[in-house]
């Protein structure tokens, strides 16, 4: 077997960590382009488009250039930040970071709104040049959301308050979550690393875990309520000047989908939600409990933790891989030899897990705590998913290299079930099986019924904030309120304190960070039914539906590539019949013990 280091490698791209002088230089380049870049921007003339002074031929390219940089300079400095939290010039980086990336919005806006002064039957025009075309419709969309902006000097100013008006926030949130420390039996355990003990075997340790992850999150939920409701406020303000009323506007556009999309998907979720309610009774059940708590539904059943090793994890991803795409295989041995992974487990990292890309080194980086479990394994496949769709991109014009966060979780999650339901097919015994379907299930309650908690608390506290602050012990009662209601009351403790624990609340690059998982959850499994169906045969159907991700609306790209209307309950129904199949397998295989 292999032996693969599980701390990632940094230095290739730029030496040094956060003293490097060559990430110094590159970004003082990019400085020097992005200013030749908002002279081309402001030059630019129509008609005239082709040739001359303010060439918007000129202008794109210059555009991609700098695009490229900025993402190249934003994934390094995430990756700073994660991996050591006490690492002080990387905070640096982080705010020259934001700085960066309000000119560059800034100098976006001003395209924009050069864009908008198009005539209609010259902005057609340039869209069928041969150079326009591949770009057409990132250019299109672009053009079609500054429409319902404010004018460049309001646009620009919203971008230049929101480096320390905005953005501040979220950092600020980041750097108090990397400070916390948990003394969990004599040990200093990270956030990150006391949150992975919440799936032991032993209900002592959930609970005593669960209780000190309560007490930290309580503790510091005064500034995490300011954090919260001053993030939330900027987007609402931000949002009324705009004459934008639906909170849901702008992640929807992100997410390149409809709000019939989303309304399909919730509907037909919660029609099925009593099969999930009744397996997680059946788990209370077999745990010996009258209901579970909120620490309780990541628990193992049996009694045991299904562990493996990292190099074991790797080469079981690497194999499942194979049997279904043979490049994604060899790209998941690449990453793991190339020291593209950050798994060690050590305190000082940041909470969570992500992959980013870095595309002018046509590189990735993922960033996780490994532990051994059967959900480690499964985040490992997930996040290499998410750094194959990277990589079948990484020759495509930079402009449609920006898939939005629900089709980007599709990949992830596609990766992840090919991993999840081979280990319940290898099982070598049925104990073992049990443990990883249930594994299976409870990803599914995550996606449907944990984020759809989180969906309902972010929807309801956004239209308390249109008036005002929004109190802790309110927040409390919103995070409960929603948790029961997706839950369907089936627990018997909540997590009041969730709004403060999750990331995804507190971070500025993305609104409503939610149920572009679960879209991207369901979605997969009707690409993961045709895989299977069609075996190796859809290797390159899967590439070529990755590779549109870019530059089609999601309605779009489910017509092309799968025939579906996602706009119809149909289509998440048959995802979730899919889903339920693994619930009524769970059923079935713990009749008899329930019932003892």
């Amino acid at each position: 077997m292999n032996t693969y280091n599980q701390s990632w490698d940094l230095d290739s791209i730029f030496p040094n960590g956060s003293e490097s002088k060559e990430l110094k230089y590159y970004v003082q380049k990019t400085e020097r382009l992005m200013a030749r870049l908002e002279e081309i921007v402001v030059d630019l003339q129509f008609p005239g488009y082709q040739s001359g002074k303010g060439n918007l031929m000129e202008a794109v390219d210059v555009l991609q250039s700098v695009t490229k940089r900025i993402r190249e300079i934003g994934a390094f400095v995430s990756c700073l930040a994660a991996q050591d939290v006490k690492d002080a010039k990387a905070k640096e980086w982080m705010a020259k970071r934001s700085q960066l990336g309000a000119q560059y919005g800034n100098i976006l806006t001003k395209l924009d709104q050069k864009l908008i002064q198009v005539e209609e039957d010259t902005w057609h025009s340039i869209l069928q040049q041969e150079m326009v075309a591949p770009i057409a419709f990132v250019l299109n969309e672009r053009r079609s959301r500054a429409k319902e902006k404010l004018p460049l000097e309001q646009e620009s100013l919203i971008n230049d308050l929101s480096v320390d008006g905005y953005h501040a926030w979220g950092q600020m949130y980041n750097n108090i979550v990397g400070k916390m420390m948990i003394d969990f039996q004599g040990r200093e355990l990270s956030v990150g690393q006391a949150s992975n003990k919440l799936g032991s075997s032993r209900r002592e340790v959930r609970k005593e875990v669960a209780g000190k992850l309560k007490e930290a999150w309580a503790g510091q939920s005064d500034l995490f309520t300011e954090t919260l409701n001053h993030l939330a406020g900027f987007r609402l303000q931000t949002y009324k000047y705009r004459g934008w009323d639906n909170v849901l506007k702008e992640p929807l556009d992100f997410n390149r989908m409809s709000g019939k999309t989303l309304d399909a998907m919730w509907t037909a979720i919660t029609k099925h939600k009593v099969f999930y309610k009744t397996y997680l009774q059946r788990k209370a059940d077999l745990l010996g409990l009258d209901k579970l708590n909120m620490y309780d539904t990541g628990a193992p059943i049996g009694g045991t933790e299904q562990t493996m090793s990292y190099d074991e994890g790797a080469e079981f991803i690497i194999e499942q891989f194979q049997k279904f795409s043979p490049k994604m295989a060899d790209f998941a041995k690449m990453a793991f030899e190339n020291r593209w992974i950050e798994a060690e487990d050590r305190s000082g990292k940041r909470p969570g897990g992500f992959c980013t890309s870095f595309p002018d080194s046509k590189q990735t980086r993922i960033f996780m705590t490994y532990s051994g479990t059967a959900s480690n394994v499964a985040t490992l496949a997930h996040e290499l998913g998410h750094a194959y769709h990277q990589h079948v991109m990484n020759d495509l014009p930079i402009l449609n290299q920006g898939y939005a966060m629900n089709v980007a979780e599709t990949a992830s999650t596609f990766a992840e079930m090919i991993v999840a339901d081979a280990a319940v097919r290898n099982a070598q015994t049925e104990a073992e099986k049990l443990s990883l379907l249930e594994d299976k299930v409870q990803r599914s309650v995550a996606f449907f019924m944990n984020i759809h908690a989180r969906f309902l608390f972010e929807t309801r506290f956004y239209e308390e904030r249109k008036q005002g602050m929004v109190p802790t012990d309110r927040l409390n009662e919103l995070m409960t309120d929603a948790q029961k209601e997706a839950y369907q009351e089936a627990l018997g403790e909540y997590d009041p304190y969730f709004w403060a624990s999750k990331l995804h609340f507190h971070i500025t690059g993305v609104p409503f960070y939610n149920f572009p998982y679960t879209f991207g959850y369901l979605f997969s499994l009707g690409i993961y039914a045709k895989a299977v169906k069609e075996g190796k045969n859809f290797e390159d159907k899967y590439t070529s539906l990755l590779q549109d991700t870019g530059k089609m609306r999601v309605e779009e790209l489910a017509l092309k590539h799968l025939g579906v209307d996602l706009e119809k309950e149909e289509f998440w129904e048959d995802a979730l019949k899919l889903c339920i199949a693994d619930v009524e397998e769970f059923l079935n295989l713990t009749g008899a013990a329930a019932s003892n």
